[in-house]
């Protein structure tokens, strides 16, 4: 056992009871008072380049209308035509399901037209026509625009706030949401980087369960064997004393999250010799999780279904003058990292069915564990103790 300060059994933090990661009440819970009311990571502003283009992303349930205006600003919707109620783009987000490169999930030439009864929305959402009734001093187009959601962007990432106005007027934006974050990874300038591949996972786990896998390597000497031999110290000492404010070094010659190590890829352009050797970790709450190596950034993106789904999105980005090279192939790193993610997903599942036994009430952390503290202290906070 461990010899740290905290190493009685009977000392050991418990982790959130078991309904809060079974209970559709909790589940609830969590949609209104942390999903619909803080930034969420929507995808890229990349995979919307030319005016027109939009994205439908659903969100806990809430169908998301994020489109290209013509003056190259990104603008959010709620997916419904102000007459009846009908979706304005009746199909599910084929790109965000589709194992391969993001991009757009359609185009609208010049306006957004409703498919029942021809109502037509500008791209600011703003009313321009309904078919057969004319405007009047008393009812304006202007007053028949479409819901907007508030909308962000950071490093090339779009977020989406679906109580923007309680959240301006408390002060909740993005940059105050993700703290130190931007200042922190700078020099990785994620809004230059491009999406080479896009994987997606359906997990059948809750995404606290998820969260915590990420925020602890007490597991990875058993989980990950391949993953410890580039990185040696997630397995010494059960993960214990991981510094990632300072990066985690790599074995001797090696540099980024291949099999080998190492790759033909140049470090990004803009990193520090610190971080050209150290693997660095993050989570930008409530969805987005995201992992810096050298030559590429992998980007998590959570998208909890009910209680005991999540779907996870996760993007590789990699620098556009590598990209542009004759013999440029991400594989190797796209490749470990499918290793390494089923390695997860399939331990967090075995968690998530565990936890539906009778005789699971709460859970504990390990001293090496403590970062995962961290997400029940998020939780509490806007839920309440449970």
């Amino acid at each position: 056992m461990s010899t740290d300060t905290r190493d009685d059994l009977s000392t050991l933090e418990r982790s959130l009871p078991g309904a809060s990661y079974l209970s559709p009440d909790v589940f609830d819970q969590e949609k209104e008072r942390i999903f619909f009311r803080e930034w969420f990571c929507a995808g890229r502003a990349e995979e919307i380049s030319r005016s027109g283009d939009f994205l439908v992303r659903d969100v806990l349930g809430e169908s998301i209308l994020i489109v290209r205006a013509k003056d190259g600003a990104l603008n959010a919707f709620y997916n419904v035509c102000r007459h009846r109620g009908c979706r304005l783009v009746l199909d599910d987000a084929p790109a965000l399901y589709a194992d391969d490169q993001p991009g757009p999930d359609g185009r609208f030439r010049g306006a957004i037209r409703c498919p029942y009864h021809s109502w037509t929305y500008g791209l600011d959402g703003e009313l321009r026509a309904a078919p057969f009734l004319r405007e009047t001093e008393q009812v304006t187009k202007a007053a028949f625009s479409l819901h907007p959601v508030g909308l962000a962007e950071w490093g090339g990432f779009v977020f989406v706030n679906l109580a923007s106005p309680e959240a301006t007027a408390a002060g909740r934006t993005l940059t105050a949401q993700l703290g130190s974050i931007p200042d922190r990874f700078q020099r990785y300038r994620l809004e230059d980087l491009r999406t080479v591949k896009r994987l997606v996972y359906e997990v059948g786990a809750n995404w606290k369960v998820i969260m915590e896998n990420y925020n602890e390597c007490y597991h990875c000497g058993g989980v990950h064997p391949e993953l410890c031999e580039v990185v040696p110290a997630f397995r010494q000492n059960g993960g214990a004393g991981l510094d990632w404010d300072d990066g985690i070094p790599h074995r001797d010659g090696a540099f980024t999250f291949t099999r080998t190590g190492t790759s033909n890829r140049a470090p990004l352009p803009a990193l520090d010799e610190h971080e050209r050797t150290r693997h660095y970790g993050e989570i930008a709450y409530p969805n987005m999780l995201l992992s810096f190596s050298a030559d590429h950034v992998a980007a998590f993106t959570l998208w909890p279904r009910d209680p005991q789904r999540t779907t996870v999105v996760c993007d590789f980005l990699f620098d556009q003058t590598e990209m542009a090279k004759s013999d440029f192939d991400p594989s190797d790193a796209v490749e470990f990292w499918d290793l390494v993610n089923r390695q997860d997903w399939t331990i967090c599942a075995g968690v998530q069915r565990g936890m539906t036994s009778r005789s699971f009430e709460v859970g504990y952390y390990a001293p090496m564990e403590d970062d995962s503290l961290d997400i029940r202290r998020y939780v509490t906070e806007r839920l309440g103790a449970q």
